[in-house]
C-alpha cells in the first residue's frame, strides 16, 4: 500500500481510526485478528541435524560401511579403528562450524520495546508488540519508531534512517502528501519501524506492523534466502565423487578379473575390497583441510577480518566481484567540507562557527560533540581556528519550509546577523546584482556537479534587537561551501589493488546520482559514465538486468530489493559475488551473496549476523588483504590435496598389484591407516603454512567451473603414485618374512611421502628455493614424522601394535635412495612441464593478437 500518497483523512478512513486514537476494545479486537507487532522467526535447525551432516559426506559413508562390514566379519579391532577415524573427523567438522549460523535476534531488537499511543485522546504506554493498525503513536527525540507510521503532525522532526537507506544524515519529515512514486528514502511523510527520532516531535498513524513493515520485509527476505554453497564445498563434493567412482570401478574390476583368473574365494575378495577402500580413501584429508581453513580464519582475524564460516575463507580467494555500499564503507561516513568558494574566508569561518546549535562553549572538544552531520562538518572545518563563540542574542532555527538558519550577535553598538542555508534562498534575499548572483549560481552548480551538497553563507549588520524573517532582506552574500562524505584513502588504494587482481568493484548506494557518480570517480571505479538508478532497475526484467549488470559499476537511489536483484543477477552470470554493507537494508543482499561482508564498528547487528565476514576495523582495504589470504589458502589446499592423493592411490595400487599377482595383501588395514594418519598429523599440515606467492594478487580469479584439481594434477597423481608404489613393492618382495616385507613397504611409502611433500611446496617452481627455510613448520613436521616412524619400527610396543620389525642400516639406505630418486624425477618433470605450459601460453597469446 502506498500510504505516502494518501491524505490524513483518507488514511484515517482506510484504517478506521481517528486522530484521538483507538479505544481499548478496538485495539484488543485488532490484536486478536491481526496478531502482534512482531516478525516471524525461522525454525532453527536441530542440533542432531547439525552434527549428522558432518557424517553424511560420501567418503565418510563409505568408511562407515567398511567399518560395519569389519564388525560383521568379527574383525572388531580394525573396524573400531576405522569407525574412530570417522567419528573424530565428523566432530572436528561440527566443532569448527557450529558458530557459522546465528539467529536473527538483531532484527527483532530493531523494533522499539515500548510505545506511547493515544487512547481516546489520552497518552498510554504499552509494549510495542501490542501496536495495531490505526494506533496514533506519539514520538519524541530519542525514540526508536515501533512500526511503520504515516505522519499526521510534525514539529521540526528529523529521523535518522541509515539502517534502511544507508545514509547517515537525518531526514527532515513533513506531513505533505507525495503524489509521485517514491522509494522509502524519499517518503518524507512516513516514519519507518526501527529508525531513530533525532530531533523534534510528531504524531503518526500506524499503517503497517510486524512482517508488513519495511524491516519486516527485510526479515522475510532474509528468512527466504537459501544459504549459498561455497565454491570449495562444491569442488570437494566433486572430488569425493571422483574418488568414489574410481574406488568402485577398481573393486568391480578386481571382483571379476581375479575371480575368473585365479578363482579366489569371496571371503578374501571381501577383505581385499575393504583394504582397498581404506587404502584409497584419504580419511585424514577433511581434518587437514579443516585445519588449514582454521588457520586462515585466525590469520584473517589478526588482520581485522572475522570469518564466521570456514569455507568462506576460500570463497574470498575466488571472488570476482565486490558490490559495496557507499556510506561508511567506501566513504568515511562523516560529512566533510570539501571546498569553500569565497573572497571573505575569515568571515565565512566565523559564520560557520556561530550560526549553529551544537557547540555552546568555547572549551568543548569537537570529538565530544554529536548531532547534525552538516553542522559537525562546519565545526570540524573551523576547529583549528580556535575562534571565540559570540553570545547568541536571537535565533531562527533551520526549517525545510524556508531552508535557512539565522543567528543574531552583538557587534559593537549594533548587531550582526549570520545566515546559512540553501544558496538559492540566500541569493534571493541578497543585496547583489543579477550578474553577481549568476556567478554565485554557476559556482554552486560546479560544486553540485561533483556530488557535493552546497551551502550558502551571508550576513547583515543591523541596529534592531529583534530577529525576524523580514529583517534578512538585503543580506551580503559571503560564499559557498561544498560538503560531501569523502572516500577513505584506504578504499581508493583497495579498489586499485582489487582491479589489479581481476576483481570488479561495484558501488550500490541509496544516495543521489550526482553524489554516487562523484564518489565513484574519486575511488577509481571503471564504468562511471552510465549509472543505473532504482527506478531504472524497476523497469527491467531479471533477464534484462543480467544483460547490463556487468557493464555498470554505479547504482544510485537503490532499495534493499534492488541490491538483492543486482547480486542475484551477477550470480546468474556465474560471478562469485562479495557484498559489503552495514545497515539493516543490506542484510538480504549480504546473505544472498557468495561472501557477505559486514562492518564491525558501524554495522548493525542484523548485517553482522547475515554476513559471512565482519570487518572489525570497517576498512575496505581489509577485504583486499582477506582476498590475498583466501587465495593463499586455496593454493595451500591444492598443494595438500596434490600431496594426499598420490599416496592414497599408491596404497590402493599396491593392494591391486598383490591381487593381480595372486599374492597375499602386502599391508593390513591397520598398517594402511597408520600410514594415512601419521602423515595426516605431521606432513600434510606443513603445507598449510606456506606463504603467498609474489604473483598472488596479480593473477585473475580462478575460473569457477574448474575443479579443485587441474588436468595436470591427475597426471602428477598417477605417475607419482606409480613412483611410490613400484619400487617400494618390489623392494619388499626381495626379503623373506611377512613382518619384514610389510615394514620395508610401510617405511618406503612414508619416506616417499616425506620427500614428495617437499616437492608439493611449489606447483612448477623448484621446491628448494629462498623461501624454503621460511616455513619452520615444514621442518617441525619432518622431525615429528621421524620420531613417530622410528618408534613404530624399532620400539617393541610400536612393533606389536602395527605389526612391524626392525630394519638394518643397509635396508634404510636403500629406502632412502628410492625416496631421493622420486624427489629428483618430480623436480625434473616440473621444470619440463613449466616450459611446455609457457610455450602454450605464448602460442595462445600470439594467436589472439593476430
Amino acid at each position: 500500500m502506498k500510504w505516502y500518497k494518501l491524505s490524513t483523512e483518507d488514511i484515517l478512513h482506510k484504517v478506521a481510526s481517528q486522530t484521538t486514537g483507538l479505544t481499548k476494545e478496538q485495539r484488543s479486537a485488532r490484536l486478536k485478528n491481526n496478531g502482534p507487532n512482531k516478525m516471524e522467526e525461522k525454525e532453527q535447525v536441530k542440533l542432531w541435524r547439525k552434527i549428522a551432516k558432518h557424517f553424511t559426506d560420501l567418503l565418510m559413508v563409505v568408511l562407515i560401511v567398511a567399518a560395519v562390514l569389519k564388525f560383521a566379519t568379527g574383525e572388531a579391532v580394525e573396524g573400531g579403528i576405522i569407525f574412530l577415524v570417522v567419528i573424530v573427523n565428523g566432530f572436528v567438522g561440527y566443532w569448527q562450524e557450529r558458530k557459522a549460523e546465528e539467529s536473527l535476534d538483531g532484527l527483532k531488537q530493531m523494533m522499539g520495546q515500548e510505545a506511547t499511543v493515544l487512547n481516546e485522546g489520552q497518552p498510554l504506554k504499552l509494549d510495542s508488540e501490542e501496536l495495531v493498525q490505526g494506533d496514533v503513536v506519539i514520538l519524541k527525540a530519542g525514540d526508536v519508531i515501533p512500526a511503520d507510521l504515516r505522519l499526521i503532525e510534525v514539529h521540526d522532526l528529523t529521523v535518522e534512517e541509515s539502517i534502511l537507506t544507508g545514509e547517515s544524515e537525518a531526514v527532515e519529515k513533513t506531513v505533505e502528501v507525495i503524489s509521485q512514486e517514491a522509494m522509502a528514502g524519499d517518503q518524507l511523510n512516513m516514519a519507518f519501524s526501527g529508525t531513530l527520532v533525532q530531533t523534534g516531535s510528531a504524531r503518526g498513524l500506524v499503517v503497517e506492523t510486524g512482517d508488513a513493515t519495511e524491516i519486516g520485509k527485510i526479515n522475510h527476505a532474509l528468512q527466504s534466502i537459501q544459504t549459498q554453497t561455497t565454491p570449495l564445498v562444491k569442488k570437494m563434493h566433486q572430488l569425493n565423487k571422483q574418488i568414489f567412482r574410481g574406488i568402485l570401478a577398481l573393486i568391480v574390476f578386481l571382483l571379476f578379473f581375479t575371480s575368473f583368473r585365479y578363482g579366489m574365494d569371496w571371503s578374501l575378495m571381501f577383505s581385499a575390497s575393504i583394504a582397498l577402500i581404506v587404502a584409497m580413501i584419504p580419511e585424514g584429508l577433511p581434518a587437514v583441510l579443516t585445519m588449514i581453513l582454521s588457520m586462515g580464519v585466525k590469520e584473517m582475524a589478526d588482520e581485522n577480518a572475522i570469518i564466521k564460516g570456514m569455507p568462506a575463507v576460500e570463497t574470498l580467494g575466488s571472488m570476482t566481484v565486490i558490490c559495496s555500499d557507499k556510506t561508511g564503507t567506501l566513504t568515511k561516513n562523516e560529512m566533510t567540507v570539501q571546498e569553500v568558494v569565497t573572497e571573505e574566508l575569515p568571515l565565512v569561518k566565523e559564520i560557520m562557527n556561530n550560526c549553529q546549535e551544537l557547540k555552546t562553549k568555547d572549551d568543548q572538544k569537537i570529538e565530544e560533540i554529536h548531532g547534525n552531520p552538516t553542522e559537525l562538518a562546519l565545526l570540524n572545518y573551523v576547529a583549528e581556528e580556535e575562534q571565540q563563540l559570540k553570545p547568541v542574542l536571537a535565533k531562527i532555527p533551520f526549517s525545510s519550509s524556508y531552508k535557512y538558519m539565522a543567528t543574531m550577535h552583538a557587534e559593537g553598538e549594533d548587531q550582526i546577523i549570520f545566515v546559512k542555508g540553501a544558496p538559492e534562498v540566500l541569493l534571493e534575499k541578497a543585496d547583489a546584482t543579477n550578474e553577481e548572483k549568476a556567478r554565485w549560481e554557476q559556482r554552486g552548480l560546479e560544486l553540485a556537479s561533483k556530488g557535493q551538497r552546497v551551502l550558502g553563507f551571508g550576513y547583515k549588520k543591523v541596529s534592531a534587537t529583534e530577529l525576524t524573517h523580514e529583517l534578512l532582506s538585503g543580506l551580503t552574500f559571503a560564499g559557498l561551501a561544498g560538503i560531501i562524505d569523502p572516500p577513505k584513502e584506504s578504499a581508493v588504494r583497495a579498489v586499485e589493488q582489487a582491479q589489479q587482481a581481476g576483481i570488479s568493484v561495484k558501488m550500490i548506494t541509496g544516495d543521489h546520482k550526482a553524489t554516487a557518480q562523484a564518489i565513484s570517480k574519486q575511488i577509481g571505479l571503471k564504468h562511471t559514465s552510465k549509472i543505473l538508478e532504482g527506478a531504472d532497475i524497476d523497469s527491467m526484467s531479471d533477464e534484462e538486468l543480467v544483460e547490463v549488470v556487468g557493464k555498470v559499476d554505479v547504482y544510485a537511489r537503490t532499495t534493499p530489493d534492488h541490491k538483492l536483484r543486482i547480486v542475484t543477477a551477477l550470480q546468474k552470470k556465474e560471478e562469485i559475488v562479495g557484498m559489503t554493507g552495514d545497515g539493516v537494508n543490506d542484510a538480504p543482499a549480504l546473505k544472498q551473496a557468495d561472501i557477505g561482508i559486514a562492518m564491525g564498528i558501524k554495522g548493525s547487528e542484523v548485517s553482522k549476523q547475515a554476513a559471512d565476514m565482519v570487518l572489525a576495523d570497517d576498512n575496505f582495504y581489509t577485504i583486499v588483504k582477506a582476498v590475498k589470504e583466501g587465495r593463499r589458502i586455496f593454493d595451500n589446499l591444492q598443494k595438500t590435496i596434490n600431496f594426499f592423493l598420490p599416496t592414497a592411490l599408491a596404497q590402493g595400487l599396491i593392494v591391486i598389484l598383490a591381487l593381480l599377482m595372486n599374492r597375499p595383501l602386502p599391508l593390513t588395514p591397520i598398517q594402511i591407516l597408520w600410514v594415512n594418519m601419521v602423515t595426516t598429523i605431521t606432513l600434510s599440515y606443513a603445507l598449510g603454512f606456506e606463504k603467498a606467492n609474489r604473483d598472488t594478487m596479480k593473477r585473475p580469479p580462478r575460473d569457477t567451473k574448474m575443479g579443485i584439481l587441474l588436468g595436470y594434477s591427475f597426471f602428477r597423481i598417477l605417475y607419482v603414485s606409480l613412483l611410490i608404489m613400484i619400487p617400494a613393492y618390489f623392494l619388499s618382495m626381495h626379503f623373506e618374512g611377512t613382518a619384514l616385507q610389510q615394514t620395508i613397504l610401510l617405511q618406503s611409502i612414508v619416506l616417499g611421502q616425506a620427500v614428495y611433500m617437499i616437492n608439493c611446496r611449489e606447483m612448477f617452481d623448484p621446491a628448494i628455493n629462498r623461501r624454503f627455510f621460511e616455513n619452520k613448520f615444514l621442518f617441525i613436521s619432518l622431525g615429528i614424522l621421524f620420531v613417530l616412524q622410528m618408534g613404530v619400527v624399532f620400539l617393541p610396543l610400536g612393533q606389536q601394535l602395527i605389526g612391524t620389525t626392525a630394519l638394518s642400516l643397509a635396508q634404510q639406505l636403500v629406502i632412502l635412495g628410492n625416496a631421493l630418486l622420486l624427489f629428483l624425477v618430480v623436480e625434473i618433470e616440473k621444470r619440463v612441464s613449466k616450459g611446455i605450459f609457457k610455450r602454450k601460453e605464448k602460442a595462445v597469446s600470439h594467436y589472439q593478437n593476430d
